[in-house]
């Protein structure tokens, strides 16, 4: 299976909370005959308490302030020499603390999410507003009867599935537990990509189970695509602005760290706003001379960065575009190059913007539904209509061969309307730091194919494997993944399913639990075309199978037989000891393609458990989906 460079944004959404120190009493009833707005207040209360006792009561219902004055009315009852006081501590007690709590939870596969709901905290915390941050897998579903006023910042994974970290809630939103949540406003960011069908699903999933409850959203749900921070940024200071009108806070903001579920590691200033400038050491062709693919493994120096980073993250590459490709491109709408637009206040010609401010391979629906617009294009205008056969002919047709399609002249806003700013791609770390230092390896995928008789190639791996030489400076920062990560107990044992450039991951575990000196057993299946040319790391591989590190290899070679043979077919051929190895505990991981090859991976679990573990295949999907949300199932798919 080729590796498709995977999209920095893949498809993220965030749920803020705001929660009430709410009194409330299960026999009283609401009173309706009760006058509006707040009685004068006299002595024997001075202007402090009078103050403060107003704060208090303007948030609450009807039947809160009923069960109050029957409150304060008992207290006065019960300690007739001393009216004042009591009043006053109970008016105190309740101002004591903050009137609300902003919650924040994120749903995140690639880290998106979760850093549009980190950024809302630490603006939430400038606002002198009490905010908590959940990751939303530390979030129980059933807290939200508690709530009365949740956001959710979400992505999407795969197709239309929530996060790995969100299944649970997901689910549970879904289910006869979920509770009724009349009392709940709500707002959502839903994260996504829509070159997909199921775009933002997620966010849209969690504002109609919400709503569904009862919920009330408080702000509307935005759902933004790959250049999703601007549009972000403004929803959340509007959200904010709305929470700050409702929620009163104390003088100090109530934070929460994030649990990570890692050890802490090294502090560094490095991420993805502000990435790291690392050079290349190496880019070495790996496929063979003959291979149908040109496959590098990438090896970038982090000395002095501070970087560090765990088996299962992913390296964030920002990349610089082909200038031959941005001179075919301002041919095709005839500009010449020199023409300036203003790029966030700078001042830049049309060809420097080209090359390092936008996207100008990948094309997306929205790129050619206006282009459709401004050339006329019958062609264009007839898929657009289609939205399926839109979503196909974006995938597979890159940015220079839609505007070939009719000749158009634009002027340099015009073309720059078009486009999607620049993001960074994705790569999974092919290293150990107990190995490699202050290093980081990756396995980086050369795409390239033929159209109209020209190459075409992806945008940043022909600049890792083609246009970055050695000692080159390249921007770079630590995507740190909490859905991909070994098991915590050295002794358990793990399932490694990576064809490909999927393998890249297990590279970086083989070498960590070496290093640790882990006794659990380890078990690889690898597939690709020919095992001549495109075993990747193979001698690697034989030596940990040699030393012991690696307990059991299993390869499929798809194109050296006639009948192709593929990795689900290796799972399957060793049922009974996949099987075995499951009910020792053993973890299971899959990386690489998601289209096709996790989907028959995933089945071919499915019927080792249906037939080994002697199960209907109902029950046997339950088994392996409650094994994923143990996190004894985790996927890195793309």
């Amino acid at each position: 299976y080729q590796r498709r460079v995977r999209d920095a944004m893949n498809r993220d959404v965030v749920i803020m909370s705001f929660q009430k120190n709410e009194y409330s009493h299960k026999n009283v009833s609401e009173d309706n005959n009760g006058q509006g707005g707040t009685p004068p207040i006299a002595s024997p209360l001075n202007d402090q308490q009078i103050s403060s006792l107003q704060q208090t009561v303007s948030e609450l219902s009807s039947q809160q302030l009923a069960w109050v004055s029957g409150y304060f009315w008992g207290l006065a009852q019960n300690q007739p020499n001393t009216a004042v006081t009591p009043i006053a501590q109970a008016t105190a007690a309740v101002s004591a603390k903050p009137a609300g709590k902003l919650s924040i939870i994120f749903a995140s596969q690639t880290g998106n999410a979760k850093g549009v709901a980190e950024a809302l905290e630490q603006e939430a915390k400038a606002e002198g507003i009490a905010v908590e941050l959940f990751d939303a897998s530390d979030y129980k579903g059933k807290n939200l009867a508690k709530e009365t006023h949740v956001i959710i910042v979400a992505s999407t994974n795969g197709e239309g599935e929530a996060p790995d970290n969100a299944i649970e809630l997901h689910e549970f939103l879904q289910s006869k537990k979920a509770p009724k949540l009349s009392n709940l406003q709500y707002g959502v960011i839903a994260l996504g990509d829509s070159s997909y069908e199921f775009f933002c699903q997620t966010g849209k999933d969690f504002d109609a189970y919400l709503s569904k409850l009862g919920a009330t959203p408080f702000i509307d749900r935005l759902d933004c695509d790959v250049d999703y921070e601007a549009p972000a940024a403004e929803w959340r200071k509007n959200a904010l602005g709305k929470v700050k009108d409702t929620l009163s806070s104390g003088t100090e903001a109530d934070v929460v760290q994030l649990p990570v579920g890692q050890a802490a590691t090294a502090h560094s200033p490095y991420n993805k706003q502000n990435p790291y400038t690392a050079t290349l050491l190496t880019s070495q062709k790996i496929t063979g001379r003959d291979s149908g693919k040109d496959v590098r493994h990438i090896e970038i120096d982090l000395e002095g960065s501070g970087l560090t980073y765990q088996p299962g993250d992913a390296l964030g590459v920002w990349f610089e575009n082909s200038s031959e490709l941005a001179n075919a491109i301002l041919g095709k709408v005839g500009l010449s190059g020199v023409e300036t637009v203003d790029v966030d206040g700078e001042s830049l010609s049309i060809h420097s913007a080209l090359v390092s401010k936008y996207e100008i391979t990948t094309s997306n629906p929205q790129l050619i539904t206006k282009f459709a617009e401004l050339s006329g294009s019958k062609k264009l205008q007839k898929l657009v209509d289609d939205k399926d056969k839109l979503r196909e002919y974006s995938a597979n047709t890159q940015i220079v061969d839609v505007l070939a399609d009719k000749k158009t002249k634009l002027t340099a806003d015009e073309l720059i309307s078009l486009l999607r700013r620049l993001t960074p791609r994705l790569y999974s770390i092919a290293s150990s730091q107990e190995e490699v230092d202050e290093e980081v390896h990756l396995t980086v995928a050369l795409v390239e194919y033929e159209q109209n008789d020209e190459k075409r190639y992806g945008g940043a791996s022909s600049f890792l494997a083609q246009r970055l030489e050695e000692g080159d400076e390249v921007k770079v920062f630590v995507e740190h993944n909490n859905n991909f990560k070994l098991p915590e107990d050295d002794s358990t044992p793990i399932i490694m399913v990576g064809p490909g450039t999927g393998i890249a991951p297990f590279r970086s575990f083989i070498q960590e639990r070496e290093n640790r000196d882990a006794e659990g057993k380890n078990w690889l299946f690898f597939g690709d075309r020919t095992f001549t040319q495109d075993f990747l790391y193979q001698v690697e591989w034989q030596k940990y199978l040699k030393s012991g590190v690696l307990s059991r290899l299993d390869v499929a070679f798809s194109r050296d037989q006639v009948e192709k043979v593929y990795v689900q077919h290796r799972i399957l051929e060793n049922a009974a000891q996949v099987w075995q190895w499951i009910q020792e505990g053993a973890y299971i991981y899959v990386c690489g393609d998601a289209t096709r090859m996790a989907k028959d991976v995933h089945d071919a679990l499915v019927i080792v458990a249906e037939q080994e573990g002697k199960m209907p295949r109902d029950d046997a999907e339950q088994f392996i989906n409650d094994l994923r949300k143990a996190k004894r199932y985790q996927r890195d798919v793309y």
